[in-house]
């Protein structure tokens, strides 16, 4: 039988231990234990205190770049030294006495399967872990462990134990003796270690991201708070594994963690994180634009343990960045502009127009997302081939099921530029997403069939970009996806491709003599515009046609909400002429049908009568918003108070209704906001809060505003705090 967890008193500590008798030494039941036992222990060494030295500025945390996180437990990154000190009762003599510092994770830690980890300090034992005795001065030893850089990323449990030949003397648990340990971008032997320290320092430990949005030719950006470091992050980004039930033995390996949280960061099939709608009413949650970090999504599901509402792409990218980083997985946001979303595995945006040019809103289906984001993470792939590591795309945006959830990815970047689109995961999805072509069709009224008349490659994945490290610039990113339009690389990546399932349209057409084009324009939400259409006839005889322009609002991800202007200018062109049209747009069509992301949707077909040829130009025109002002007063030190003041102006002609203010940010201020029932047309409002900086350091204030008539309003304000 086997004895374990005998508590007794030894008479020379200053405080009771845990004796546990041998696990692997079968006692006799005829064996009677020694009547003198607590006698017979005090010749061996008493553990009187740990000390996980894990305070900010001592050495454990520095060293391992988790001074950030308020977090009071020691926190380390794997594959990387940190140290304890142990206190006994008297001196340890390496000679005599064998003592050993135990890792626990999970509710039922075994040895084979690597949750349960003793680490001996002496030389002539093996451990899963390295070990080692630093320092021993009076009483206190200095250990020095290094967990195995694939080791279990989560929370695990400290003992130290000293063997005895009665058995193990063991410290009682102790909460505040639980280390997080982490995986680590800076060990060259962990699977996430990135080489690039700019790239590291912006996408591991960078708290503050921008998030782009709009049209490629006209891109906006909203700061965001990732918000890693914030109190209870770390513990709300483990819970979501554990609401997962992710087996704990596969914590370890960052692509099944990336996958498993892509498909967790979204509500569908498993109560994940967030409830993603795109109604437009939010009566029962936070409206997508509304957020301004992700902290309190994260901290809300976490003590509620229900999905939170509600997230777009954005915010699903955004929570799952902050996941990332919070773990050591280098992250970022990227953001795909004109992004399709292919269901079918093939790379054809399908536009179908009747036998006049004009577009068949029945029967034309397909859209593309104005805009798409995403996320990418950094990682080894030992399951691929040589050369496809390095940058994941992970998408936690629900589309499409993966293996029977909605999640998307881990799919390499590099296997995406190259067409190789036939390794997991879900790399045809991405590579639709940013090749597809859009292709139109001419319906024939007396049978249906649909011929094609134009072919437009370069639209979808216009633009990739992110954030670049260490500026509030954006980075563009789209050769990382796939080679130049056109060049011999391209064709052969979509050649390669199609081996692989992904069919295109392959009908060779005749170019146009005649081009249309609309340039263009920034608009502020609220103005009149004047619409320009340039035609350029490039033949040497004269053009003419009916043209059909349509302008729509539209939600962001292409989904037409209303139709606000159709016109039908007749066009004649001279020989080698050009010409433009200009349609007036007013406002009062447009704004009483705008919806959140105040998107208007231009589109112009038509026929040239001389030769049937089809002309086409799509513009996208993003309203510009107002902007709040964030201004910051007091002084920036530690623990002193200061103050944040929000302004805004309502610039309208008409009253904005129960509207809601956020601000916060990372390291100074936790989530805040303020709820206004009316802010009256022409009249502005003052909001002041106070907040004390908890550290030291550069960071951002950012704030929101956001009701069912104005959303996307943003401002932000630079601070630097003082020790």
């Amino acid at each position: 039988m086997f004895v374990n967890n005998v508590h007794v008193n030894n008479v020379n500590a200053s405080k009771s231990v845990c004796i546990s008798l041998p696990f692997y030494i079968p006692l006799s039941p005829h064996l009677s234990l020694p009547r003198s036992l607590p006698t017979l222990l005090s010749e061996f060494l008493d553990i009187w205190d740990v000390n996980m030295l894990r305070n900010p500025d001592e050495v454990n945390k520095r060293q391992h770049t988790t001074h950030l996180y308020a977090n009071d437990h020691l926190i380390v990154r794997r594959g990387q030294e940190f140290q304890l000190k142990v206190t006994f009762d008297r001196p340890y003599k390496p000679s005599d006495d064998q003592f050993a510092v135990e890792f626990v994770i999970g509710g039922s830690p075994q040895f084979s399967k690597g949750t349960y980890i003793p680490v001996s300090v002496a030389s002539d034992r093996q451990s899963p872990w390295a070990g080692r005795v630093l320092d021993s001065a009076d009483n206190v030893v200095t250990v020095g462990i290094t967990p195995a850089p694939d080791c279990i990323v989560g929370k695990w449990r400290t003992y130290v134990a000293v063997v005895t030949p009665y058995g193990i003397r063991r410290t009682r648990q102790d909460e505040s003796r639980d280390v997080y340990i982490l995986f680590n971008p800076w060990a060259a032997a962990d699977s996430v270690f990135l080489d690039d320290s700019n790239e590291r320092e912006e996408c591991v430990l960078n708290e503050v991201g921008v998030i782009y949005h709009g049209a490629f030719d006209d891109v906006s950006e909203r700061p965001w708070n990732f918000g890693q470091f914030d109190y209870g992050v770390l513990d709300a980004c483990l819970f979501i594994m554990d609401k997962a039930a992710m087996p704990i033995t596969n914590r370890g390996d960052p692509i099944k963690v990336a996958r498993k949280a892509s498909a967790m960061l979204n509500s569908r099939d498993d109560d994940g994180v967030l409830v993603g709608s795109w109604s437009g009413d939010y009566t029962y949650g936070v409206a997508p634009t509304s957020w301004t970090g992700s902290t309190e999504i994260l901290l809300n599901y976490s003590s509620s343990k229900m999905p939170v509402c509600y997230a777009q792409c954005w915010v699903y990218a955004a929570v799952f960045n902050t996941f990332l980083r919070c773990l050591g997985i280098p992250g970022r946001v990227v953001t795909n502009f004109f992004s399709s979303h292919d269901n079918d595995g093939n790379l054809k945006t399908d536009i179908i127009l009747d036998e006049n040019g004009r577009i068949d809103k029945q029967r034309t289906k397909d859209s593309i997302w104005n805009y798409h984001c995403w996320n990418e993470c950094y990682m080894s792939r030992p399951d691929l081939p040589q050369g496809f590591g390095g940058w994941q795309a992970v998408d936690a945006t629900p589309q499409e099921t993966s293996d029977g959830m909605y999640r998307c990815g881990p799919a390499s970047v590099q296997a995406i530029k190259h067409g190789q689109i036939c390794f997991p995961f879900d790399a045809p999805f991405v590579f639709a997403e940013v090749n597809s072509d859009v292709v139109f069709y001419s319906r024939n009224p007396r049978d249906g069939t649909l011929e094609p008349v134009k072919v437009n490659s370069s639209h979808v994945g216009r633009m990739v970009v992110t954030k670049a490290p260490g500026q509030d610039t954006r980075r563009d990113i789209t050769d990382q996806y796939k080679f130049p339009e056109g060049s011999p690389e391209e064709r052969t990546v979509l050649e390669k491709a199609e081996e692989y399932g992904c069919q295109r349209e392959k009908a060779i057409l005749t170019e146009a003599d005649v081009e249309l084009d609309m340039p263009l324009i920034e608009v502020r939400v609220g103005d009149d515009f004047e619409l320009k259409l340039e035609f350029n006839n490039k033949s040497g005889q004269a053009r003419t046609g009916d043209v059909y322009v349509s302008g729509n609002v539209v939600y962001y991800t292409g989904v037409n909400s209303s139709e606000f202007l159709f016109k039908t200018p007749k066009v004649t062109l001279d020989p080698m002429k050009a010409e433009k049209k200009v349609i007036q747009v007013r406002s009062q069509d447009y704004m009483r049908k705008l919806v959140e992301q105040a998107n208007l949707h231009f589109i112009a077909t038509g026929k040239v009568k001389e030769t049937g040829q089809i002309v086409t130009a799509m513009r996208v025109v993003t309203l510009h918003n107002p902007k709040l002002s964030v201004q910051v007063s007091g002084l920036a030190k530690v623990s002193e108070e200061m103050f944040v003041t929000v302004e805004f102006t309502n610039p309208f002609k008409f009253n904005l209704e129960d509207v809601y203010v956020r601000v916060e940010g990372p390291g100074v201020m936790p989530p805040k906001y303020k709820h206004y029932s009316l802010i009256l047309a022409g009249s502005s409002l003052t909001w002041t809060e106070s907040f004390n900086p908890r550290r030291e350091g550069p960071t951002k204030l950012m704030a929101s505003l956001d009701c069912a008539a104005l959303r996307q309003v943003y401002g932000q304000a630079q601070l630097t705090v003082m020790p």
